[in-house]
């Protein structure tokens, strides 16, 4: 039986291990490869204080996650594979309540980014909604 994620060593083998399942996918690697390019580390640390924020409750993130989407060439396609690829990551090493919180909030975050972006696209002259 697969244990939940309980620690900061749990998130940052689920972090790594999306990521790298994101960097090889043929929809989703390019867009990462351009924005992030040499600073897998950089984002991988950033990833790990949010998750460790929004899953163990510990206060390392003090970020606003949406505004680096802004300008990003994505759409309800990458959001759904985004999504698809990081519930299967979460399913293939975690099982309990908060590796349910983690899809759960990830669905969350998916939608309010795709509304958000969306709003942007419909809407060019207004200011970003962060």
């Amino acid at each position: 039986m697969k244990q939940d994620i309980q620690t900061l060593d749990d998130i940052k083998v689920l972090v790594d291990q999306f990521y790298t399942t994101i960097r090889n996918d043929t929809l989703l690697g390019p867009i990462f490869k351009e924005r992030i390019q040499n600073n897998w580390a950089m984002h991988l640390e950033k990833m790990y204080s949010f998750w460790q924020t929004i899953l163990l409750d510990e206060h390392r993130y003090f970020g606003s996650p949406f505004p680096p989407h802004i300008n990003l060439p994505i759409d309800a396609q990458h959001f759904g594979q985004w999504l698809k690829l990081f519930e299967a990551t979460v399913d293939g090493l975690y099982s309990g309540q908060k590796a349910e919180e983690a899809k759960w909030r990830a669905q969350k975050m998916a939608q309010m980014f795709q509304f958000k972006l969306e709003y942007l696209h419909a809407n060019p002259n207004k200011k970003p909604l962060i």
